[in-house]
């Protein structure tokens, strides 16, 4: 039935400093933007070295956005979390969970988009 997983959506309030965000903290490429039929702005990122995309909705007429805590959150895989720390404290994006250990070794943090959607990032243990 499912052929694979395409993309995913999130409405934000500030479509320039989301792409920001995206691009130059998680490194995300801009692969199309458009105009839906409505007038929604949307705009399509590759998370990076996947085919799989996030696709970015601005749509005035429906208000302001607040996203809930613990609702949704995208997990990348990065190969060095310490490193990954450095760069967001360079960036002044805070760490607002973490750094977590588990008892295999695997290690993770969470930071927000300016939405305040999560964003968990995981260095695996090296036995995985």
């Amino acid at each position: 039935m499912l052929k694979r997983y395409l993309h995913a959506r999130f409405r934000v309030n500030n479509m320039n400093r989301s792409i920001n965000f995206y691009n130059s903290i998680l490194g995300m490429e801009v692969i199309e933007t458009k105009t839906s039929p409505r007038g929604s702005q949307l705009v399509f990122l590759r998370f990076p070295g996947t085919n799989c995309a996030l696709e970015l909705c601005s749509f005035s007429g429906s208000g302001e956005i607040e996203v809930p805590e613990d609702l949704v959150h995208l997990a990348f895989q990065v190969g060095d979390l310490e490193q990954c720390i450095a760069k967001l404290k360079e960036k002044e994006i805070p760490v607002t969970e973490g750094p977590i250990e588990t008892e295999s070794g695997t290690r993770f943090i969470f930071i927000e988009d300016p939405d305040s959607y999560e964003i968990e990032l995981i260095q695996y243990s090296k036995n995985k």
